[in-house]
């Protein structure tokens, strides 16, 4: 910033740390976009060196507000030009057809003139348009930046929705983003955890520690220990991280000492993570040393690690604390005998509680380190939303958004959904040969035959065919790969979900060049055999499920500007697969924007039957996944 938080223009000698060279090993974290922290890295960093001169014996300071709006009423009143609203009928139709693109729409130079030019048609008619007429705004003219101070003025208020978008790295000004705080001051409690993630990725952009947006987000949370909680994880688990660790260890300071209380429960959580990842971490010293033998290190390990869950300063550490992903469930005692380690790369550990508060029935978290959450946390976060936007629209599809929550470097929890298994399980357990599971297709609805029967059995059913719908839709506009029949899961009330979300965007795995999932999404055949009721001719219950994809796919369209701007939202978080505004085209195309809702019926339906005609290919590639794993085992 050229001007300090004081408004002060900096002078003399300033030395800035390029962010284009990083050590190896921080690689992940390189994501230059919208920040203005200087790179502390300095030793391998490219240093820009500026000289300012030296205004004696005055200081440069930045005009104050009532003097910029001052110029702007000096602007007007010497001006004697058309009123805007006259600017002819052919100027407002391009005008609407601009306003009515999405945000990843760019804008050409004429068309930023015409929208300036009738800047006050937008404020009466398109006031959503804002983040378009800012775009089109030239901040280097003061007088243009005066006039647009005062016409911010007077603007009406967007919705909390349409507001966020004024967050993004796009609107540096001070004053723009202070409208959109105002904005997002509408929201309730439950909106505003909804986008919380979002919130806190976005003070990244803010040009100062002291802003509107970090003064609201610590009054919602010191009014709301839920949203206090969740805002004290998502600013701890990215505090090592340079660009953002004093910024965020000052608000995280500042929310503790408002919340005295809070800092207990808190503590705990802390203290209960910091055991488990020794536990973990001795698992892998374990799995490591004892490599040869495969049966024996993995009863070895085991035992090791009940030992010493068993001991008091684990189980006293580990029991009575407020679950860091749902701060409403009290995780009581912890039930050491039923606790495991999952065998993939980083042995996640699968910690299994009792549960007070729900009868004493049990309750499992998985906790990771070593695999990086925040993808899985952003999907999950999406899911939530679309579920929410579909029951605004009278449409529930019975998802099952599980709590996901990243904790630290590369570490965090995932729920345990209960009473479900995987499809790959579920196949396996009824075929003797690996094989073969993939392809029998009676193995699905035998699995919910056995655990429901008549109205239970038709309930589970229709529970089935909602949620297959909602998740065929979600995973084709996410464009969520690697979908292999161990993440897909079942409950034994009907529900299916995804797990695992690697790969989203469109970021599909190949293997010697070729593309291993070649399906929009996953509608196998075994899946609309359940649908049909096991009955081969039942076409209008597939009917009734094809026309739940259609509705849930249009509903998710009219929201398609909230879908852009909430992962524009994460461009910084450094993320593997959404790093540019080129991942986010992957959305546009998969939502159709800029098309009719005919036109885009018709591309969904080009593809829902391109999943169907190729679902072979899934069953090929489950296959395939079932003899490795049975290999492996």
């Amino acid at each position: 910033m050229v001007f300090d938080y004081k408004g002060l223009l900096k002078t003399g000698d300033i030395i800035l740390h390029c962010w284009s060279s990083f050590p190896d090993e921080l690689e992940e974290m390189l994501n230059p976009i919208g920040t203005v922290q200087t790179n502390p890295y300095t030793e391998n960093a490219t240093a820009l060196h500026i000289n300012f001169p030296e205004y004696l014996p005055h200081s440069i300071v930045f005009p104050p507000f009532d003097k910029i709006l001052e110029k702007a009423a000096e602007i007007a009143g010497a001006s004697d030009c058309v009123p805007m609203s006259r600017g002819g009928k052919k100027f407002h139709i391009e005008l609407k057809e601009i306003m009515e693109r999405d945000p990843l729409s760019q804008l050409c130079e004429n068309e930023k003139d015409l929208i300036w030019t009738l800047r006050h048609d937008c404020r009466e008619n398109f006031p959503q348009s804002l983040p378009k007429l800012l775009l089109s705004v030239k901040w280097s003219k003061h007088e243009d930046m005066a006039q647009l101070q005062a016409l911010l003025q007077i603007w009406p208020k967007l919705s909390p929705r349409d507001a966020l978008e004024l967050l993004d790295f796009n609107y540096p000004d001070q004053y723009v983003r202070e409208y959109a705080v105002g904005c997002l001051r509408d929201m309730s409690d439950d909106e505003l955890s909804q986008y919380l993630l979002q919130l806190v990725q976005v003070l990244r952009y803010e040009p100062y520690y002291d802003c509107a947006l970090t003064h609201f987000l610590l009054q919602r949370a010191q009014g709301n220990r839920k949203i206090g909680h969740f805002l004290f994880w998502h600013l701890r688990s990215e505090m090592h991280m340079p660009a953002v660790s004093v910024q965020f260890s000052l608000i995280l300071e500042a929310y503790c000492r408002g919340s005295i209380p809070h800092i207990e429960v808190l503590k705990k959580q802390v203290e209960a993570l910091t055991k488990l990842k020794s536990v973990n971490e001795l698992i892998k010293l374990g799995t490591i040393k004892n490599a040869r033998s495969k049966a024996k290190e993995a009863m070895l390990t085991k035992e090791a690690m009940l030992t010493c869950l068993r001991q008091s300063g684990y189980s006293d550490a580990l029991s009575d604390i407020h679950s860091p992903l749902n701060p409403n469930i009290l995780l009581a005692a912890i039930n050491v005998e039923k606790c495991r380690y999952m065998d993939s790369k980083m042995k996640p550990l699968w910690i299994v509680y009792n549960n007070k508060l729900l009868d004493s029935d049990t309750l499992g978290i998985i906790f990771k380190n070593g695999d990086d959450l925040r993808q899985d946390m952003l999907t999950l976060q999406i899911l939530r939303l679309m579920d929410l936007l579909w029951k605004e629209a009278n449409l529930d599809l019975r998802i099952v958004p599980y709590g996901c929550l990243a904790t630290g470097d590369r570490a965090g929890l995932i729920e345990v959904v209960s009473s479900a298994d995987t499809i790959a399980n579920i196949q396996l357990t009824s075929s003797n040969v690996a094989a073969a599971a993939a392809f029998n297709k009676d193995a699905l609805l035998n699995w919910l035959k056995e655990r429901n029967t008549g109205d239970a059995l038709d309930r589970a059913i229709e529970e089935f065919t909602l949620s297959c719908a909602g998740y065929c839709v979600a995973t084709y506009v996410l464009g969520i790969g690697d979908r292999h029949s161990d993440n897909i899961m079942v409950r034994s009330t009907g529900q299916l979900f995804h797990i695992d979300f690697g790969h989203i965007l469109g970021n599909f795995k190949s293997k010697f060049g070729i593309k291993r999932e070649r399906v929009p999404f996953i509608l196998t055949h075994d899946f609309i055999h359940v649908i049909q009721q096991g009955k081969t001719g039942y076409t209008e219950k597939f009917g009734s499920f094809r026309q739940y994809c259609e509705e849930a796919y249009l509903v998710l369209r009219r929201n398609g500007n909230l879908f852009i701007t909430l992962f524009a939202l994460m461009l910084t978080a450094g993320l593997p697969e959404l790093t540019s505004v080129k991942d986010i085209q992957y959305l546009k195309d998969s939502l159709a924007l800029g098309k009719t809702d005919e036109e885009a019926l018709k591309q969904f339906r080009q593809k829902f039957d391109e999943a169907l005609r190729e679902s072979w290919t899934t069953k090929v590639n489950w296959m395939a996944h079932n003899v490795a794993k049975d290999n492996r085992s």
